[in-house]
């Protein structure tokens, strides 16, 4: 058995990234870092990170009841809108911290009621030790979590006749696999998002995004690197085929030279050019399948 079948893709991408940056004084000190609520599981933390203001906002964190107790999620809507879009945001594999929350405010200056689940909750762990954890979450809990922010975010006004989907890294798959598994999904956005599982995975994780090609029920835009060390080229290639043989609406941009993880504007990953093109292909995305407005 290959090393690609033994471990998930994107945590391979993560681990073949080099610092090309690296000089005194550009990352933050971890003290910092934590102290603005980083995750340090990712490594140094850019100290140029992009930080979005909460004015026009109202931000927040609350707690959406699930089948085994209460999930922590984190949400930004904007101040006295009625009936905004509902936008899930999917975390990477390093969970609910500060560039999860931020990219949420973002999406709330676009006009949306964004929220972004803690579905790793139940580990009860340090984010250094949520690794190992999110690999034993099986999809079908994955989507019972997504589902029930989706119902929280109607009961406090959201439009989910608008619902929206966007994920990095780890929450890319979940993009891929939501759209398959969610009828009223308008539309998706899959940042860096693996497509084939590690066969071990296989009693909890059923179905790779490839090979739900022919199962998806919206419109996924995938955004990936050229040089993403986990997520070669060719697959992303098998799953254009097999999307486009099911007769699927999607759209794939590959950004040359760029490696996974290179909208993380606080890792060593990220790559301005492309983060800010990928930002704005999902704006389109989301308004041309009418999320956004």
């Amino acid at each position: 058995m290959n090393f690609h079948a033994k471990v998930a893709s994107d945590i391979e991408g993560l681990s073949h990234q080099v610092d090309p940056l690296s000089r005194r004084g550009f990352f933050l000190a971890a003290s910092a870092a934590a102290a603005a609520g980083y995750t340090l599981a990712a490594g140094p933390v850019r100290a140029d990170a992009i930080h979005t203001e909460t004015s026009g906002l109202t931000v927040g964190d609350a707690k959406v009841k699930v089948a085994d107790g209460e999930m922590p999620l984190y949400y930004a809507r904007p101040a006295n809108v009625q009936n905004p879009p509902v936008i899930l945001v999917a975390m990477e594999i390093f969970g609910l911290h500060e560039y999860i929350k931020d990219v949420t405010r973002r999406l709330g200056k676009l006009g949306a009621f964004a929220a972004a689940p803690d579905y790793y909750f139940r580990t009860g762990e340090d984010l250094p030790k949520l690794m190992p954890f999110v690999n034993k979450k099986p999809d079908a809990e994955l989507f019972s979590d997504l589902d029930a922010t989706v119902a929280w975010a109607k009961s406090q006004g959201g439009d989910t006749n608008r619902l929206g989907i966007i994920g990095f890294c780890r929450g890319g798959r979940t993009v891929w696999e939501y759209a398959a598994h969610n009828p009223g999904l308008k539309a998706g956005v899959a940042f860096y998002g693996s497509l084939v599982d590690p066969e071990t995975q296989k009693s909890i994780w059923p179905k790779n995004p490839i090979e739900r090609a022919g199962e998806m029920k919206a419109a996924v835009l995938g955004l990936y690197g050229e040089a993403d060390q986990g997520i070669p080229v060719s697959q992303v290639e098998t799953m254009k085929t097999a999307l486009k043989d099911a007769g699927k609406t999607f759209e794939i941009k590959i950004y040359p030279g760029a490696p996974h993880g290179f909208h993380a504007d606080y890792r060593a990953s990220y790559r301005k050019e492309a983060a800010e093109d990928a930002w704005n292909q999902m704006i389109g995305w989301l308004k041309k399948y009418q999320v956004l407005a």
